[in-house]
């Protein structure tokens, strides 16, 4: 049934110009194309893990860090930068020396707060100094912490091969749970993505995020699971409903990750947190979900070992 416009005249629905038809094709292809480059990066890291994935994190935390401090500027903010920079790398070293970690996260609160209040004494104008003081705490936390949560979850132990009796890859039980967030993000959101395009009728989010549908996150939960069976039932032995309940996890915390940036931009007025990553925006428009995921399921994998 048509609609009308203002003028009462029936709306007439047409379809879109060809040149945003092709621009759309050739974002899709830009997408796909960087990710198959990045995929294999990315699984030599998960692969090593220890300081190989430390300075991974590291690259990440410095550039999320530097875009969502980039948009919080343009929207009229004044952060602290290079606070942010060493509270959020501090949350990461702090994952790499397990005994002595309580000490190293307490020293680096204490350090800051004792040196970013100084910092915002010396400004002229003093209006909205403590916003910015907030912002520059949230920022490294947001980023460093979630962050942090990836580096906990894949532990130090590297991967290996082994050749007798027959070959194979031998992967740690922190390189499987990682696996199981990683395959479980990329999954959902391919599937959310494509399935959402095709048959999303009812919205998720409509006033943060109004492509998602709950037809695309339904269609992801699926590939989560099955992402969470695959990585978790024979490798690490976990019962299939307790996988499945992995599945849900990482679907449910990628999406609440995902709404997170899309509110911060949102409130930016920005569409991606930077163009760094041809065809996906930002560093942080491509870990959003997972930083949320990892948490989650390293949450559920600690809680596993103490039962």
């Amino acid at each position: 049934m048509q609609g009308a416009n203002e003028k009462g005249e029936p709306e007439v629905s047409t379809p879109p110009p060809p040149q945003e038809a092709n621009k759309e094709k050739t974002s899709v292809g830009l997408r796909l194309l960087t990710a198959f480059i990045l995929i294999p990066i990315v699984l030599v890291v998960v692969w090593f893990g220890s300081w190989v994935a430390f300075v991974a994190s590291v690259v990440l935390v410095v550039l999320g860090i530097y875009e969502l401090h980039t948009m919080l500027v343009q929207a009229g903010y004044r952060p602290i930068l290079w606070l942010s920079m060493g509270w959020g790398l501090l949350l990461l070293l702090a994952t790499m020396f397990p005994l002595q970690r309580s000490l190293i996260l307490e020293s680096g609160l204490g350090i800051t707060l004792l040196v970013s209040f100084p910092c915002l004494f010396a400004r002229k104008n003093l209006e909205g100094s403590v916003v910015d003081w907030a912002l520059t705490l949230a920022t490294a936390l947001y980023v460093g912490g979630s962050t942090s949560f990836l580096l906990l979850l894949r532990g130090t132990e590297a991967g290996w091969l082994r050749f007798a009796p027959t070959f194979s890859l031998v992967l740690p039980r922190g390189a499987w749970w990682t696996l199981a967030a990683l395959l479980g993000v990329w999954g959902f959101d391919s599937a959310a993505f494509f399935i959402g395009r095709l048959f999303g009728k009812h919205k998720l989010a409509p006033r943060i995020s109004p492509a998602k549908s709950w037809e695309g996150f339904l269609g992801g939960l699926i590939f989560s699971i099955i992402a969470a069976l695959l990585c978790t039932v024979i490798p690490l032995g976990l019962p299939w409903y307790l996988a499945v309940l992995v599945g849900v996890l990482v679907g449910v915390t990628g999406t609440l990750g995902d709404l997170s940036e899309s509110l911060f931009k949102r409130q930016m007025h920005v569409k991606d947190s930077s163009q760094i990553v041809p065809g996906h925006g930002g560093v942080l428009d491509r870990i959003d979900s997972l930083l949320f995921a990892a948490i989650a399921v390293y949450l559920f994998a600690s809680l596993l070992q103490l039962s």
